[in-house]
């Protein structure tokens, strides 16, 4: 069985949307402590110590609306993530995030850290993922089909 080339990254290009929001919703269920204590976060004040600690330029008292803006982004982005919509706003808007997070972790903690963490790395498949015209298995292109021939949709330009 030949698998063409077109059809293997319809293929990688859902694996990535799960791996990344996969990734997003182990985090947040981390942060809550839905692994365990002793497992990634543990626990939400965990979550805000490293917060403080990767923004070193915020005052203290912004640190609890970061890390809440965080949850609300990474939720949001694997459940768009999941269901493929707007796939490539989310995912330029998820690279971006990870790229604010891979540089806060440098001036926090160290370079090593963001390269052990892979941080850089989901960045930039985010990215990547962001300049993918279709993903099939996904919200984006259930609409596409039901649109008229010619119609782009409003968030994408007519080339």
């Amino acid at each position: 069985m030949q698998i063409t080339t077109s059809r293997l990254t319809n293929y990688l290009t859902v694996f990535l949307r799960l791996a990344l929001a996969a990734s997003y919703l182990s985090s947040v269920t981390s942060r809550f402590g839905l692994w365990g204590e002793d497992v990634g976060w543990g626990n939400y004040a965990n979550f805000l110590d490293y917060t403080a600690k990767v923004n070193p330029f915020l005052p203290s008292s912004a640190i609890p609306a970061i890390g809440r803006t965080v949850d609300i982004a990474e939720i949001s982005f694997a459940v768009l993530l999941v269901v493929g919509f707007r796939i490539r706003e989310t995912a330029f808007l998820s690279g971006v995030m990870l790229f604010l997070f891979a540089f806060g972790m440098n001036l926090g903690v160290g370079v090593i850290s963001t390269l052990d963490h892979s941080v850089y790395t989901a960045s930039a498949a985010s990215f990547l993922l962001a300049i993918h015209r279709e993903s099939s298995l996904s919200l984006d292109a259930f609409i596409s089909k039901q649109r008229p021939i010619g119609q782009t949709p409003p968030f994408q330009s007519a080339r």
